[in-house]
């Protein structure tokens, strides 16, 4: 989607030209004897472009001027010298054009603009010769969400994705998924590879992973590298089964300049965002920037969450010659009280908008587990990396860089009983006594209800009990109070900790070479480092009186585990790219060797230690430039890998011993063609996906054909086979307005493991499809830019297949987005622009079920509206 030409309003345009004509009054350039700078502004087109803020400077000089109507500008008595001139427009890349001066001259030029937008399906090119399907995002994806927003939000209407969330504020990890080609990014499930400016974010996971949003704010986002189905070759992910996503920051601007945005939304939403860019420093070498954010709102169905976030990033670019620097550095602090999966169709169709947890403590342990507040999670992520780029001289280009990531995290739930770990004999309950913590073990019992001397008692025999609210199937009378007679409720809040510490290295190197007729070369290698420690916990506080509220003690009873995971990663590839006229040619391989491990701290579990190396992962293609201007054709092919991920290591006694990491092979064919107004693209992909990990326990009837041990085992077979078709379209219908549509076919099934008493363990029909991935998707949107603009997206999602165990599908839907904006330019000396912007999420208010995971959904978030007005100075 395109962003076009936009105008300033008459009175924005007045007062504009008004400021800056007391500014030029207030600062001449310099005497009558000095020269003249004339020209013009206009697009690609050759069309003028009127309100175009141009600057001039150079020694001692710092001007300003704004384009007529015709386009013109002028800057007269221009000491001689030489200067720079800086166009810039919203929706355009800034143009930077040198020019010398001489006494008495005029120096007349024209300074072209071109759109700043990017709808390319396939990038090969010099610097990174690397053949798979890419799409960008565009602005106008990004201006269809809400402020109050994560980063993975604005890629929902890429060709083949499809992204779901709890929330329009996505606010909530625990309920976002990512869908691209069959492959996952869900609480349980890692397929698609995620990077930071091309640093890894080490994992996605729920439990002790990070999603983009916890790097990025959407205030720094500079852009997102979408590669649909295969990574790219130098991709630094152990997870990138279905492809990549590569979260770009927004780079420091050459000028100086102070942004405060304040966005409110219906669900109490609240934003408060500022970044202060420094401008050129340090002789115009170094520039950077810093911002702080923070945003809370409550949850759309009863208003009882809590969620708040608070975020502080900076980022540094200093150029010397030859030599790049660059470092960037984040902190995200987030609180999020969660939504709940329903289970059953039933459970939907009884009521759309309500997941059935509650905003009231009701007192009753069996009811109180169901207290939103209580399903809360905390998360600490804070990112750090210097890279250094240097070019050598015009054919050799190296590259390095190291990072710090630090990832805490906890999350909680109230189950409604204390576990007895001690053996207490008839005595006193010694969980309810406030003494140590016991460490480790295993579960004796649980305890619902104790008596006055605090010892557990059960129901009254023959008691029947009311209770039916509940996931988890009838409560039963040990649960019901009413069977307890004079007995007192008893209840546990439960916290599981999860942190991440890593530290890595990264290096590449480019070599290019030209042979001459339009033939040359590009060798890249590149090497990844990386030790990290993940660590997992579980400790159990009781609820210090469950009838009157929700304090516990601070001190647990039990620490049920306590583990470590260290885990290393070595990665190499090598890649080389041939140029032989219109024909590009590129191939290469990679491996990764990983290692991961368990360590109980308690000292109860022997030290698991796991290889989960790769094998020699090769990729390929070639692409055909068309004696057709802007017309390509490209053919590509790529191996894919995940590693063994450590949270096969949390359960003791089940083995690993047959395992080997996932891997999945990608094919795409197709047609790109870029012209003045319209953009083109078409992808046709085949993946197969056939040693998926899934695990089978000792009771099940397939045990015996794999003669699994005591404790259960992983294996490797079955897996997934998808194909389809991607179309995208942009079309720019006028100077200010664009059309764009993707359309998205795809065929995901279930691979069998040719042995149906596995398949029947796993609850696996061969030839059924995915859960949660959806057969179409479809996207138009129409969006219109200048200083009045606003835009209409509507996208279609088929019906999703819920579960394995039930034929349960969702009902397809559409789901439109609308935002409105005003923007003006140099509104006064002191502003430089400022910005009005409404944006409606499900415009329409249409129930559905968004999110799709472990034979479950989430609901999809109701109409939400919310306003931002920014200001920049």
């Amino acid at each position: 989607m395109p962003t076009l030409r936009r105008n300033l309003s008459p009175f924005a345009a007045t007062c504009t030209r008004a400021a800056l004509l007391l500014l030029l009054a207030a600062t001449p350039l310099a005497g009558q004897s000095g020269g003249t700078i004339r020209g013009t502004v206009v697009d690609a087109f050759g069309t003028a472009l009127p309100d175009v803020p141009v600057t001039a400077t150079g020694p001692g000089v710092d001007a300003a001027a704004l384009t007529d109507a015709e386009g013109a500008f002028e800057f007269t008595g221009v000491a001689p010298g030489d200067f720079t001139l800086t166009a810039s427009l919203f929706g355009y890349a800034t143009r930077v054009i040198p020019v010398t001066v001489r006494a008495g001259a005029v120096e007349t030029l024209q300074i072209v603009l071109h759109p700043f937008f990017q709808i390319a399906p396939l990038s090969v090119v010099a610097d990174e010769p690397t053949v798979f399907a890419r799409n960008f995002v565009a602005e106008p994806m990004m201006r269809q969400q809400s402020s109050i927003t994560a980063v993975t939000s604005v890629i929902d209407n890429l060709p083949g994705v499809s992204v779901q969330e709890g929330d329009a504020y996505a606010f909530d990890d625990w309920s976002s998924n990512v869908v691209m080609r069959g492959f996952q990014l869900t609480s349980n499930e890692a397929q698609i590879g995620t990077t930071i400016d091309g640093f890894p974010n080490g994992t996605s996971d729920y439990w002790g992973g990070a999603k983009a949003n916890r790097f990025i704010d959407p205030m720094n986002l500079g852009g997102v590298e979408v590669s649909q189905g295969t990574a790219d070759i130098a991709s630094r992910s152990v997870e990138a089964l279905g492809g990549t996503l590569n979260f770009l920051t927004v780079d420091p601007a050459e000028e100086a300049s102070r942004t405060a945005s304040v966005t409110l939304g219906e669900n109490e939403g609240e934003r408060f965002a500022a970044r202060v860019e420094t401008g050129s420093l340090f002789g115009g070498t170094t520039r950077a920037w810093v911002a702080a954010i923070r945003q809370e709102a409550t949850d759309w169905m009863e208003g009882s969450a809590r969620n708040e976030r608070e975020h502080v990033a900076a980022k540094i670019v200093s150029s010397h010659g030859s030599l790049d620097l660059t470092g960037y550095l984040s902190h995200d602090d987030i609180h999020e009280d969660v939504y709940q999966r329903l289970y059953s169709d039933a459970d939907f169709r009884a009521d759309p908008r309500w997941d059935r947890l509650i905003g009231h403590w009701p007192g009753v342990p069996y009811l109180n587990q169901f207290y939103r507040p209580g399903w809360q999670t905390r998360r600490k992520n804070t990112l750090a990396y210097v890279k250094a780029d240097w070019s050598v001289s015009e054919l050799v280009f190296l590259s390095a860089g190291v990072y710090r990531h630090h990832n805490w995290g906890r999350g909680d739930w109230l189950p409604p009983l204390i576990v007895d770990v001690v053996d207490d004999g008839a005595g006193p309950e010694s969980e309810l006594a406030g003494r140590a913590p016991v460490r480790g073990g295993s579960q004796l019992g649980v305890i619902h209800f104790v008596d006055g001397n605090g010892v557990a008692v059960g129901p009254v025999p023959g008691c029947t009990s009311s209770y039916i609210f509940n996931y988890y199937g009838s409560g039963g009378p040990e649960v019901d109070p009413a069977c307890h007679p004079g007995a007192t409720a008893v209840q546990s809040y439960r916290h599981s900790h999860y942190g991440k510490n890593r530290l890595g290295a990264t290096i590449d190197g480019e070599w290019s070479a030209l042979f001459g007729g339009g033939r040359g070369s590009v060798l890249r290698a590149g090497l990844w480092y990386e030790d990290s420690r993940r660590d997992l916990g579980r400790d159990w506080h009781r609820i210090l009186d469950p009838a009157i509220n929700f304090k516990w003690d601070e001190q647990a009873y039990w620490h049920q585990y306590e583990w470590d995971f260290p885990q290393d990663i070595i990665k190499w590839y090598v890649d080389e790219t041939l140029y032989f006229g219109p024909f590009e040619l590129a191939g290469g391989v990679r491996q990764y060797l990983v290692s991961v491990s368990r360590e109980d701290q308690f000292g109860v579990d022997r030290t698991l230690d796991v290889d989960s190396d790769s094998k020699l992962l090769f990729s390929g293609g070639v692409t055909y430039e068309t004696p057709v201007e802007g017309l390509d054709l490209f053919v590509g092919y790529a191996e894919n890998f995940r590693a063994i991920a450590s949270n096969l290591l949390e359960v003791p006694g089940r083995s690993l011993d047959r395992l080997e990491p996932e891997t999945a092979s990608n094919i795409d064919v197709g047609v790109q063609y870029s012209g003045e107004r319209v953009a083109l693209s078409a992808t046709l992909y085949s993946i197969d996906f056939d040693n998926r990990i899934f695990y089978l326990g000792p009771q099940t009837s397939a045990g015996p054909n794999y003669l699994i041990p005591g404790g259960g085992a992983y294996f490797n077979a079955g897996g997934i086979e998808t194909s389809g078709i991607e179309l995208a379209a942009t079309v720019a219908l006028s100077g200010r307005t664009s059309l764009y549509t993707a359309l998205t076919l795809n065929d995901s099934k279930y691979l069998g493991t040719d042995d149906p008493l596995v398949d029947a363990s796993q609850g696996i029909v061969a030839g059924t499809d995915v859960t949660g991935v959806p057969p179409q998707l479809w996207v138009v949107s129409l969006d219109r830019d200048g200083p009045l603009g606003g835009g209409l997206s509507a996208k279609y999602t088929a019906a999703r297949r819920v579960s394995l165990t039930a034929d349960w599908q969702t009902d397809a839907y559409w789901a439109v987005d609308a935002y409105v904006s005003f923007r003006s330019e140099a509104l006064s000396a002191l502003f430089r622009s400022t910005e009005f912007s409404i944006v409606a999420n499900n415009l329409l208010d249409t129930p559905y079920l968004s999110a799709i995971t472990e034979n479950a959904a989430w609901l999809g978030a109701p109409r939400t509206i919310s306003m931002t007005a920014t200001v920049s100075f």
